[in-house]
């Protein structure tokens, strides 16, 4: 077996607040491989945008504490100086992050942007081929008449467009490894369309693995092999995306799978929400943090409220579950 191009291990991030230590990451662990596309998915919350900015260590500080492991091709991030880390960033491992408009800047050509993200890698090259791997970029991502629009501005283009440039400028050095952080949240369904059909071209062109973070079910099917579900800063499900989407393994897992829009659900006009709300990460239940919510904890008496379940192979998957594996694997989506 080949060794992971990401190694996550016993993942955990904390925050210091004026109400305490809030533990927003617990314990995770997974393995990306090379050209393998991942998503990481749950409720706001969840702590799957903390788990994306901890790979990046985009969330250091005073306030913040990161432990475990992050290994990117064997070497650990969290060990490096800030110097190495840098030098990693937008080289090997590269983010498309939610708001376009936050994450280019207004003073700054988009020819000059996607310029520097390549300079800073290779500081010895012409200005003449900087212009040269700008107007490639844009065309690559396919903005119309990259000549001329190379010299505009971020907000001269539309919400689509000022997202293929931040794809331009997270691939511009070829990365190894590409995290999306929700980076089709505020565009419609047409041009989401298009920036999932973009990633997926770009992915294949550059062999990149992808961790996509979204709440959008619609958005993983449509280009995710292997699905991560979060709860409270855990990881409660690990399957294969056509595994978990036909039998799902955890409630949890099988309460977002209901709760969103299908062709059955429009026939028989049934939505389910999931019962309750996400619990505050300060003051967290004991046990199963799912278990408040959950239609099944009141058949395994106190065992929910009082251990935490780790994850373990159920089927094809691994739950992190103290039903049995009958009733795991009997959910389906038509149980109640």
């Amino acid at each position: 077996m080949t060794v992971p191009l990401l190694s996550v291990r016993d993942l955990r991030v904390t925050f210091g607040t004026r109400d305490g230590d809030v533990c927003a990451v617990q314990g995770v662990s997974f393995d990306v491989r090379e050209g393998e596309t991942i998503a990481i998915v749950g409720e706001s919350g969840s702590g799957k945008s903390v788990t994306a900015n901890s790979l990046m260590r985009l969330n250091f500080g005073s306030d913040v504490r990161i432990e475990g492991q992050i290994l990117l091709n064997g070497r650990d991030i969290l060990a490096m100086s800030e110097e190495e880390v840098r030098q990693l960033r937008g080289n090997e491992m590269a983010m498309i992050f939610q708001d376009p408009l936050t994450a280019l800047n207004p003073f700054y050509t988009i020819g000059n942007q996607i310029a520097e993200a390549y300079s800073i890698h290779h500081p010895n090259t012409s200005k003449r081929e900087l212009r040269e791997i700008a107007l490639q970029s844009l065309h690559k991502v396919g903005i119309p008449e990259p000549g001329k629009r190379v010299d505009q501005y971020p907000h001269e283009f539309s919400g689509g467009m000022r997202q293929r440039i931040v794809i331009a400028i997270a691939l511009v050095n070829s990365p190894k490894l590409l995290i999306a952080d929700e980076p089709t949240t505020a565009l419609d369904v047409t041009v989401q369309a298009q920036i999932l059909d973009l990633i997926a071209e770009m992915q294949q062109e550059h062999g990149s693995a992808v961790i996509l973070i979204t709440h959008d079910l619609g958005v993983v099917a449509e280009i995710t092999q292997r699905l991560l579900v979060m709860y409270a800063g855990n990881i409660v499900e690990e399957a294969l995306v056509t595994d978990a989407f036909a039998h799902p393994t955890h409630p949890y897992t099988q309460g977002l799978l209901r709760s969103v829009k299908s062709l059955e659900s429009q026939r028989h006009n049934q939505l389910e929400p999931i019962p309750g709300i996400p619990p505050s990460l300060i003051n967290m239940p004991s046990g199963c943090a799912f278990h408040p919510r959950c239609s099944y904890a009141h058949q395994l008496g106190d065992r929910c409220a009082q251990q935490r379940p780790l994850l373990r192979e159920v089927g094809a998957s691994r739950t992190a579950c103290h039903a049995t594996d009958d009733v795991l694997l009997s959910l389906g989506l038509g149980d109640s």
